[in-house]
């Protein structure tokens, strides 16, 4: 190839018209051939006050596009009557399912055997089928007595209703009247042996509801 050409191709290659073969041929060349880097400066020379008639522009911001390709979000599909159903179900369904697993809510307290600052005290709660009695404070008598739990109506004799150990006294019973007496007394092991009181009344309270 001549000098003259050299200079045409080195012209087309800084204006950029030359096909994408010739222009990847020309820059194999470029590599190693001195004179030609010298074509291409001088006609990079030559055409450089043609860049005044352009106003220089900044390159896109493709960052934000190639993020939304990477990490694109799925496309909301519209779930209709059904969707709806579903989701409330679901929502009703744990609803339950919290609900069943909370506790119970405790009866109320019927009775207080013992005043606030006693050393013994005792409860005594209503659930509608039974009335519950337990130990709040305290403990147990000795190894060879019981408390045991009386309920005892106006101007009548004491009714043994158990014997309340470390856990709570459960007693199948009808609503308690108001104004009868629960009392806790000390009695042998077992319990008083005649079904009458026999030791000191150590807690003692009036039904209210």
């Amino acid at each position: 190839m001549s000098l003259p050409d050299d200079l045409d191709l080195a012209g087309e290659y800084v204006l950029g018209t030359l096909p994408l073969p010739d222009r990847l041929a020309f820059e194999t060349r470029l590599k190693s051939d001195a004179g030609l880097a010298l074509a291409v400066a001088d006609w990079e020379m030559r055409l450089e006050g043609l860049n005044e008639f352009y106003a220089e522009s900044p390159a896109p911001d493709l960052l934000p596009r190639i993020e939304a390709r990477l990490f694109a979000r799925p496309a909301r599909v519209s779930r209709g009557w059904f969707g709806w159903l579903a989701g409330a179900a679901t929502a009703a369904m744990l609803a339950l399912t919290t609900v069943a697993l909370l506790p119970p809510p405790a009866p109320p307290v019927v009775a207080t055997l013992g005043s606030t600052d006693a050393p013994l005290r005792f409860e005594a709660h209503y659930d509608g089928t039974a009335l519950i009695v337990q130990r709040v404070a305290g403990a147990l008598p000795a190894q060879d007595q019981s408390h045991e739990l009386w309920i005892i109506a106006p101007e009548a004799t004491p009714v043994s209703l158990g014997l309340i150990g470390d856990t709570p006294l459960r007693v199948p019973y009808p609503e308690p009247p108001p104004g009868w007496v629960l009392a806790v007394t000390v009695e042998p092991a077992g319990g008083a042996p005649q079904g009458l009181p026999t030791g000191p009344i150590v807690a003692s309270g009036e039904i209210s509801l």
